[in-house]
């Protein structure tokens, strides 16, 4: 299983396929707490365990294995199963919940994700959320319906939800104030703003910062990243999207996770090790021991 793939990430628009030079090493290790494993990226692609060994060799000590359909979410219990160094999200994404309930197999997926769930190596529900930019109001409903069974399922399993969040962000924020939020909650990607950062992390949320924050467009993310207590940032790839800058375009893995602490930790004006200390605790308080 660990060395097949669910999909292949598009080279549309992508000048340079090749995986970048490892970055300078961390000294004190972190984790990638959200990246698409399963999905084979670049001219050269990288099998699980290449993706794990360049990412420990790096101070990348595990990763958090999210998932948005049936067969990713199977997938990603199966590397959580095979290597220590993977925990395993699982969900139906935003973005396909209404292709199920179109099929009328919407019920049916999260019977198969509340499953899936149980495995002791499933630690989140993810990724789960709302999508305004690629759905439109006719799928929206679907979306709902999804978001508002995920959160069932993560406070059913005692497990953190991972969110995702497009352009949606007063009906995320809603939603969760109305059926209440897992007790562990985190916004992949965050993608709001300060004064967003500043409800979410006021209402005991994480919110999790991936490549995107240095890019030169992204000036909100880093506002957000400044008003957010250290105890409630996380980092994250996202992989193989949102490289960070320079490498914008290219392929983007768990070893590269080192780029962006680094941004992050100029963006704060801290310690690189005080901060690497504090995104390894914050991970292992939301998804527990990875071994």
């Amino acid at each position: 299983m660990a060395d097949t793939y669910v999909r292949e990430r598009s080279a549309e628009g992508r000048k340079d396929l090749r995986y970048p030079a490892a970055p300078e090493p961390l000294r004190v290790p972190v984790y990638d707490n959200h990246a698409h494993l399963e999905i084979t990226d670049g001219v050269e692609p990288l099998s699980l365990t290449e993706q794990l060994d360049r990412a420990e060799a790096v101070g990348i000590a595990g990763v958090v294995q999210a998932s948005g359909d049936v067969e990713s979410s199977r997938w990603a219990v199966d590397a959580a199963a095979s290597d220590p160094r993977v925990l395993a999200a699982v969900a139906i994404h935003p973005n396909d919940a209404p292709t199920y309930a179109a099929e009328g197999r919407l019920d049916e997926a999260i019977a198969v994700i509340d499953e899936l769930a149980a495995h002791p190596r499933t630690r989140a529900i993810g990724e789960t959320g709302l999508d305004y930019f690629r759905t439109d109001e006719p799928g929206r409903p679907a979306q709902h319906e999804s978001f508002e069974a995920h959160i069932a399922l993560a406070k059913k399993h005692g497990i953190a939800m991972q969110i995702h969040d497009r352009d949606a962000h007063d009906d995320v924020l809603e939603t969760l104030t109305r059926v209440g939020a897992p007790e562990k909650t985190v916004f992949h990607c965050f993608s709001g703003d300060d004064a967003m950062a500043r409800v979410a992390a006021d209402a005991g949320y994480w919110l999790s910062f991936a490549g995107n924050i240095t890019f030169k467009n992204a000036q909100n993310l880093r506002d957000a990243l400044k008003v957010t207590p250290l105890e409630r940032i996380l980092v994250e790839t996202d992989a193989p999207f949102l490289t960070p800058v320079p490498l914008r375009g290219r392929p983007n893995a768990p070893y590269l996770v080192p780029l962006t602490v680094r941004f992050m930790a100029a963006e704060l004006d801290v310690d690189l090790d005080e901060l690497c200390a504090r995104l390894a605790a914050n991970t292992l308080a939301v998804y527990g021991p990875f071994a």
